[in-house]
């Protein structure tokens, strides 16, 4: 079974699943703690949720290694050409872990410890977005 499709984004979320560590949120009720992830997180979370729930297969990929391969394309800016490598911020590791996670929360998959292998690349693109494929191996 293959996934593949591109969620076309006119802005591209930048945030991080690491900037959650680094600005946490915490209240403690009735003696236990409530952690609250900033608002552009949370943001960015809710546009990956939106733009991915078009995307979910009827079948979730439920058992055995996957491949995940993302494109990130980044709106051109400067003297950028279409299709050229992006060596700036944000890091593809941090930047990754959000959407993974918002595709295991929707059902692409049972669990995220599926993914054996993982292509992530960034790009500076005329049409901003972000390309998925979901293979099994």
């Amino acid at each position: 079974m293959t996934t593949e499709f591109f969620m076309p984004m006119k802005n591209v979320p930048t945030v991080t699943h690491q900037q959650k560590q680094l600005n946490l949120k915490l209240s403690i009720q009735k003696g236990k703690p409530i952690f609250y992830e900033p608002d552009d997180l949370k943001a960015a979370r809710a546009k990956f949720m939106a733009h991915l729930g078009q995307h979910v297969p009827e079948k979730k990929y439920s058992k055995g290694p996957l491949r995940l391969i993302v494109k990130w394309c980044f709106p051109i800016k400067g003297k950028h050409q279409d299709g050229e490598y992006k060596d700036t911020k944000p890091d593809n590791g941090n930047m990754n872990k959000l959407l993974e996670d918002c595709m295991e929360d929707l059902g692409f998959y049972k669990d995220d410890c599926q993914i054996a292998s993982l292509i992530v690349e960034k790009f500076w693109a005329k049409i901003p977005g972000i390309y998925i494929r979901i293979e099994e191996i």
